[in-house]
This record gives C-alpha cells, structure tokens and sequence, in this order.
C-alpha cells in the first residue's frame, strides 16, 4: 500500500483543494471489465474537498507560515549555492579543501531546512491524513458497490491499463458510494491519533484501523 497524500506535500507546496466535478450515476459496463483509480475517487470525494477547504481555514496561520518560512530558506540556499558555483568558478572547477567543506555546509543546510519545514507542517499533515483514513475506511465498501451496480466482473487499475473506453472507469460511480458512505468527516485527529490509529485514545469513537494510505493494488 502506498500514502494517498504525504504530509510533505503540504510543506513543500501550497495546499489546494481540487474540484470536485460533477457525478454521474452509476451505468453497467459493456462489457464487464472495468477500470479505476481508487486515489482519485478519495481526493474527488465530497467529504475530502470540503475538509480540505476547511483546513485552508483552520490552518491558515500554520500554512501562512510555512510558506513564510519556506519562501526564507529557498532565498537562503540560493545566496549559498551562488556562493558555492562562484568558488568552483574561481578555482577553475576544481574542488579545493575549502570547496568541499562549502559544499558539505551547503548540503547540511538543505538538509536542515528540510527537517525544519516538516516540523513546522506536523499539525497540517496529521490532520489530512487523519481526513484520509476516514474516507480510506470506507473505500473498500463503496469500491464492492459500485463494482455490484455497474456490473463489472473485473475491475483492474486504470494506471496500469494502456487503453480503455470511457463507459469502463468506474471512478465515478466509486466516489458516488463514497459520498454516500461518508458524506462528511472531521479535521481534528483526537487527542495521541496516528496515522494507522497508533496512539489513538480508548474513548474515541471506534473506526477502522485503516492507514491513510491508497488502497491495494487490484
């Protein structure tokens, strides 16, 4: 299984909610064979576009300030690897001591900066994923009743199909039982949450123990 959404994405780019489209009914496949992509199905989801929405709210000033302090360091490396090309120049592009050294500095600084923007975007990524595994908990149902509705026999992944007509995706039909199944989810992980439910408190409402992952290869 592989992560829907890695946390890292909301540091390293401004978060987005993506347009949910239009859905239409489900419709039988010709001819029993089928497509889909299960990861979009999850982000074209009512329930996830509305809390991604609220996120952008939630967590402006988290987003505000990564992207602040981002904006920082991606200056900072500049000024240093401009540095660094400028003394390789100097030396006739040959390494010195001094060059080696420089260019260690220059890596540890991305390195820094890097561990600094994922901290700094714990919060925001615990949340998503914490959106994702609600939705993920359902999938796998609305995956069988849309497959049931539409007829299909055979399902495979459209990523690794070459060529398909467009009555075989299912993807829509999948995130019409997904919209059914869970219209809405919340963007506060309870008190010692994790991705996978580590953590999670006994009080909690039961859910799941599905990681905010995409769902198997079918």
């Amino acid at each position: 299984m592989k992560t829907i959404f890695k946390a890292a994405a909301l540091v390293f780019a401004p978060m987005t909610a993506i347009a949910l489209t239009a859905v239409p009914a489900a419709a039988q496949t010709k001819s029993g064979i089928a497509v889909v992509d299960l990861e979009e199905a999850v982000a074209k989801s009512a329930a996830f576009t509305t809390a991604i929405s609220q996120m952008q709210t939630t967590y402006k000033p988290q987003i505000d300030a990564i992207n602040t302090r981002r904006a920082a360091i991606e200056t900072d490396l500049k000024t240093k690897g401009d540095a660094l090309q400028a003394a390789l120049k100097a030396a006739g592009n040959k390494p010195t001591p001094a060059i080696e050294t420089q260019y260690q500095q220059y890596q540890q600084a991305q390195q820094n900066a890097q561990a600094e923007l994922q901290r700094m975007g714990q919060p925001v990524g615990l949340a998503r994923a914490y959106v994702e595994q609600q939705i993920v908990a359902k999938l796998d149902d609305a995956l069988k009743a849309a497959t049931a509705k539409t007829k299909s026999e055979i399902v495979f992944k459209k990523a690794a199909t070459e060529s398909f007509g467009a009555s075989a995706d299912i993807t829509p039909a999948v995130i019409t039982e997904l919209n059914a199944l869970v219209p809405s989810v919340s963007i506060t992980p309870p008190a010692g949450w994790q991705p996978g439910g580590q953590g999670q408190p006994a009080a909690a409402a039961p859910a799941p123990a599905t990681p905010a992952q995409a769902p198997k290869s079918r």
